[in-house]
């Protein structure tokens, strides 16, 4: 008899990820149906159990999903995602001090990025930056390459390239929208020292991705528990807020576009 058990595999990029699938754990289990979840020290171990078949349905990134799409020739199935996670971007920061009137100014310069498997603060940046007509082999980059496996998920790497601009070590920095808003609110941006240079073309970020194989009724189960979560109920909201988002949304494909792009043209990416 197949096992009626939804299994979830998560990436442990903070404590709080245990609190976070011992709630949804209990949300499910509310709604009469079992839940449970493996964590995983990086995207590429999760790639590998969730194509082996060991977890149903695994929290991607949006780099470890087009690579598992690509793993399995299209046959991969995104099926819900979160709301903050569509229609993300970059920012170009840059010193106020240095001048630059167009991107290719750059040139010559100390460019900050985050780790490399990080698709908003290295990826797709230096993707954007290339396609607007920046050579790199002509830009200096400094690198953070810290908590490899997570694909920017702590946001270590984007906080450190913060700092490196604010401190002069280096003259601009690339950090996703995300960390940038959250930072910006804090007041850890400080306005008389960096300012927004560019804005990149937007993309997705994370999605929950299923094998074709799962059964029907555990994905149907899964998007429609996922979408009752309500940020109006106290309790929901203690979840949604851990997890950085106001409501789940169906998984879509299109905005993974540049992330596929950027793979394919960066040098030890494909």
């Amino acid at each position: 008899m197949a096992d009626p058990t939804i299994l979830i595999g998560a990436v442990a990029y903070d404590p709080k990820v245990v609190t976070i699938w011992e709630g949804m754990r209990e949300h499910f289990q509310e709604h009469g149906v079992a839940l449970d979840f493996a964590l995983f020290s990086s995207y590429e171990r999760q790639i590998e159990a969730l194509v082996h078949g060991h977890v149903d349905i695994a929290w991607n990134s949006g780099i470890s999903h087009v690579r598992v799409k690509r793993r399995t020739e299209g046959k991969v199935v995104g099926i819900a995602m979160r709301d903050r996670d569509r229609d993300v971007c970059s920012k170009i920061l840059i010193r106020r001090e240095v001048v630059v009137r167009k991107l290719t100014d750059l040139h010559g310069k100390t460019l900050a990025v985050g780790t490399r498997d990080s698709a908003q603060s290295r990826i797709l940046p230096l993707y954007y930056l290339k396609q607007a007509g920046v050579d790199l082999n002509q830009v200096k980059i400094l690198a953070f390459d810290s908590d490899l496996g997570k694909h920017g998920d702590t946001g270590a790497s984007e906080h450190a390239v913060l700092a490196a601009v604010h401190e002069g070590r280096a003259h601009a920095g690339a950090v996703g929208s995300l960390v940038f808003s959250a930072e910006q609110a804090a007041g850890h941006v400080d306005p008389r020292i960096v300012d927004v240079l560019w804005t990149t073309p937007t993309f997705d970020l994370r999605i929950f991705d299923a094998m074709p194989t799962l059964a029907t009724d555990k994905v149907e189960a899964f998007r429609r528990i996922l979408s009752e979560m309500s940020y109006a109920n106290p309790k929901h909201r203690k979840l949604l807020d851990m997890e950085g988002l106001r409501r789940w949304v169906p998984g879509r494909e299109q905005s993974y576009t540049p992330v596929r792009a950027a793979l394919d043209d960066l040098p030890g990416y494909s």
